[in-house]
């Protein structure tokens, strides 16, 4: 990939995270069935939410080497 691509990728995770937490705080619903199924959901986000910041640190990772690169 390269820089302009990882940017973009590094945008796009972070709209993904931004969007997952606003889901999680979103606070449970009144009916009980309702609740089980955010319940299971939340623990769906949170993975998603897990993955996505390992992600995110890889391609942060990538763009400080091609940084450190461009320095030298």
């Amino acid at each position: 990939m390269d820089r302009e691509e990882l940017v973009r990728k590094r945008q796009e995770l972070k709209d993904r995270l931004a969007a997952i937490r606003r889901d999680l705080g979103g606070g449970l619903a009144r009916d009980m069935e309702d609740q089980a199924q955010q319940l299971e959901n939340q623990d769906t986000l949170m993975e998603i939410s897990r993955v996505t910041e390992q992600e995110l640190e890889r391609i942060e990772q990538a763009l400080r080497a091609l940084d450190q690169g461009e320095d030298s």
